[in-house]
């Protein structure tokens, strides 16, 4: 079972909205495989937020949807910390709410659809899959497909 904080920076997140997350995580990280005890952190915040987080690790002066930071890749100059008794920690994902919200009514589903898979997809690039090649995007996708529509939250 992974160990998940939540932080809702917004005030706006429900508590079913929370719920949610933490079982489709929990789901997961089941068809992955992942370590019992593995610790991820979803921190969800207003477009401005994400924004400026954007601007400031990745250069992108917009909001976005979803941003990952995985603590399993090491940056320069950094070493890896190994031991038995540690907890896998995979990282933080910040969702933006105002953008899930906007994804959802633009892309036609439902909030909870939306979030499910900002949150998912987060999930994935916590644990190294990516969408830059048409060969990555298409296992990435494939899996978080996967993933969502074995929980119940698939397209309509």
């Amino acid at each position: 079972m992974l160990n998940i904080d939540f932080l809702d920076e917004t005030s706006q997140v429900q508590k079913e909205h929370i719920e949610l997350v933490e079982k489709l995580l929990q789901h997961a990280a089941t068809v992955l495989n992942i370590e019992d005890g593995s610790e991820v952190s979803i921190t969800f915040v207003t477009n401005e937020a994400i924004h400026e987080i954007n601007r400031e690790y990745r250069q992108k002066d917009q909001p976005t949807d979803v941003i990952s930071f995985a603590l399993e890749e090491l940056g320069e100059g950094e070493i890896e910390i190994v031991g038995e008794d540690l907890p896998r920690i995979l990282g933080d994902i910040i969702i933006s709410i105002d953008r899930t919200r906007e994804q959802a009514q633009e892309y036609g589903h439902t909030f909870e659809r939306e979030l499910g898979f900002l949150a998912v997809h987060g999930f994935l690039h916590l644990l190294g899959y990516d969408h830059m090649t048409p060969d990555d995007e298409k296992t990435m996708f494939g899996k978080q497909d996967e993933i969502l529509s074995s929980y119940g939250l698939g397209r309509d």
